[in-house]
């Protein structure tokens, strides 16, 4: 069964989110500019939180019994009627989740929508990023995230994939189109992508710029939720059990999500025409999964993955040691980065490959953005250019 998946607003990683209570003081702030507007996280006809030129978010809660209120690092102001609020110091821009700790209990915003990350759902806010459009719903021909429901081959279980499809493609029944399967991190599911990283409009205007070639983008559940408790691997969250605890995903991708897909969709279904990319532990995955199937991929993208590198010794069945076989099977390996995040996650792996002798490397490090969906959306909007392009 498919049906439309209706988009709904992003958010950021939590790590942001800590840094940005760490900077607040508890203090009052005062406006830096009075252009304040309604954050586009809101749920529809709440006018608060609210987000202004200089990156403060204003808040405005009615809790006549509460006797505190602290909000992204900010202590909000309780007046006589009862109703609290505060501004907060600048935020980085992207996405945010936040919550309300309201007398001590943590909570979320009933004004916000709410989106699934760090294994639980959240409220989120959106912090523009001035001059940056790429990832916003402009006015050119948009294709459709759909909801695929399928039983797995490998164990019967019911699963769902959201399958991004381009422009056009219901109206041309003959055009086939590569795939790109991209994969979500630590503590999501496949929500994050379309929600968090608005991977369709993304495309979209890659697409209607001709900067990207039009390609089918599936978006499965990489079954990392649990090791956020280290329910599985031991490693807790984001530690090497993680990531471990990942590995099943590598015969379900290979036996149940690529066979369903190409017998649903009009996909190219060899190597030359599929691709495969994630973030942080969905980036780890893709070594797993591009590493034990070289014959399935011939595209790799690793955004922001802490661990996972096999190295350049023995990786990739020792074809990170022969430069030109590992540039013959693979026409682009593609490694990002934030400037925040430690060169682990993205440079160093791309410096070693690199010196190695591999030309089919690009790297790219997101300038001023750490461990968060800004990062992926600007690797998103880097990689998708590259592929497809022979």
């Amino acid at each position: 069964m498919r049906q439309v998946f209706v988009i709904g607003c992003v958010i950021l990683s939590v790590l942001t989110l800590a840094a940005s209570a760490q900077r607040g003081s508890g203090a009052p702030v005062a406006a830096l500019a009075d252009d304040f507007k309604a954050c586009s996280t809101n749920v529809v006809g709440q006018e608060y939180p609210q987000v202004n030129s200089k990156r403060q978010v204003r808040f405005r809660i009615s809790a006549p019994q509460a006797t505190s209120i602290r909000v992204l690092g900010t202590n909000l102001i309780k007046g006589e009627d009862g109703v609290f609020t505060g501004i907060t110091p600048p935020q980085d821009p992207g996405f945010h989740y936040y919550q309300l700790t309201i007398d001590g209990v943590t909570v979320a915003d009933p004004s916000s929508e709410s989106f699934f990350g760090a294994g639980n759902v959240r409220s989120g806010i959106e912090i523009p990023e001035e001059g940056v459009e790429f990832y916003e719903n402009k006015d050119v021909p948009h294709g459709e995230i759909r909801s695929h429901w399928y039983k797995a081959r490998s164990n019967g279980e019911n699963r769902l994939a959201y399958v991004y499809t381009p422009p056009g493609y219901d109206r041309d029944t003959t055009k086939r189109f590569p795939v790109l399967y991209l994969q979500h991190g630590m503590g999501e599911d496949r929500r994050a992508w379309p929600n968090q990283g608005r991977t369709n409009f993304i495309l979209d205007n890659l697409i209607a710029e001709g900067k990207a070639r039009p390609m089918i983008i599936v978006m499965e559940d990489g079954g990392i939720t649990p090791g956020m408790n280290g329910a599985r691997g031991g490693g807790g969250r984001g530690g090497p059990g993680a990531a471990n605890a990942s590995m099943p995903f590598t015969s379900q991708i290979i036996n149940d999500v690529l066979p369903e897909i190409d017998a649903h969709y009009r996909t190219v279904a060899d190597r030359d025409h599929r691709a495969m990319a994630g973030l942080s532990l969905g980036g780890t995955q893709t070594y797993q999964v591009t590493q034990a199937n070289m014959d399935k991929f011939a595209y790799v993208g690793i955004f922001s993955a802490p661990f996972g590198f096999p190295g350049t010794g023995t990786g990739y069945n020792g074809l990170l040691a022969r430069p030109e076989a590992f540039d013959k099977q693979f026409k682009v390996f593609f490694i990002s980065m934030g400037s925040k995040e430690a060169a682990g996650t993205g440079r160093q792996p791309a410096e070693q490959m690199k010196a190695a002798g591999i030309k089919h490397i690009t790297y790219f490090e997101a300038p001023g953005t750490a461990h968060e969906f800004q990062t992926w959306r600007k690797s998103l909007h880097e990689f998708a250019p590259l592929l497809f392009t022979e």
